[in-house]
Formats: C-alpha cells, sequence, structure tokens
C-alpha cells in the first residue's frame, strides 16, 4: 500500500484553475485529502477537504445501491449529495474570506 501511496503522490494532476489563474478551484485538496485518508490521518483528511468523507460514502453508497436496490437508497444519495455540495461551498467561501487557499 505505500508504494500506490508514493505513486499517487508523485502523479497528482494539477488544478487548472490554479495552474492559469492562480487560485484555488473549489475541488483543490482533494486529492491530497484521499491520500491523507489512505494514510489513515482522518484530521488531515478533513482539514484539506472537508467534502472527501461524504463524497466518498456517496459514491460507495451508489454503488452498493445499484448492486442491492435499497429501500431508501434514491433519498439516502441525494441527501448525500447535497451535503457533499453543501461542504464544498461553505468551505470554498470559508477560504475565500480568511485567505487560506492552500
Amino acid at each position: 500500500m505505500g508504494e500506490f501511496i508514493e505513486w499517487l503522490k508523485n502523479h497528482m494532476l494539477t488544478c487548472p484553475s490554479k495552474h492559469f489563474f492562480h487560485f484555488d478551484c473549489p475541488g483543490c485538496g482533494l486529492q491530497r485529502s484521499v491520500i491523507a485518508l489512505l494514510e489513515g490521518d482522518f484530521v488531515k483528511s478533513f482539514q484539506l477537504y472537508p467534502a472527501t468523507i461524504p463524497i466518498l460514502f456517496c459514491f460507495i453508497f451508489t454503488a452498493l445501491h445499484l448492486k442491492f436496490k435499497f429501500k431508501f437508497g434514491p433519498e439516502i444519495i441525494k441527501g448525500a449529495f447535497i451535503l457533499s455540495a453543501l461542504i464544498i461551498v461553505i468551505s470554498y467561501i470559508y477560504k475565500i474570506f480568511t485567505h487560506q487557499f492552500v
């Protein structure tokens, strides 16, 4: 697993917004957050990108729902998506007003 994480660290995608316009986009920090999560550092993962865990939950639950057809699956997926979107927007606004661009 350590070699895979090192490979991920060395092959991260460049953010076009940060590259061309020199400011963070609402998705900046997600790759580093996932890497921190894979390393087991939940606090660092949350600090880098608070929506990582809700987004991962949304993907995993959606895949499980497609396989097992949960009774309230669509409602849970909608709720998880809305929660993820709210966290992304709120954390991005917070970064703007506190000048904490990474």
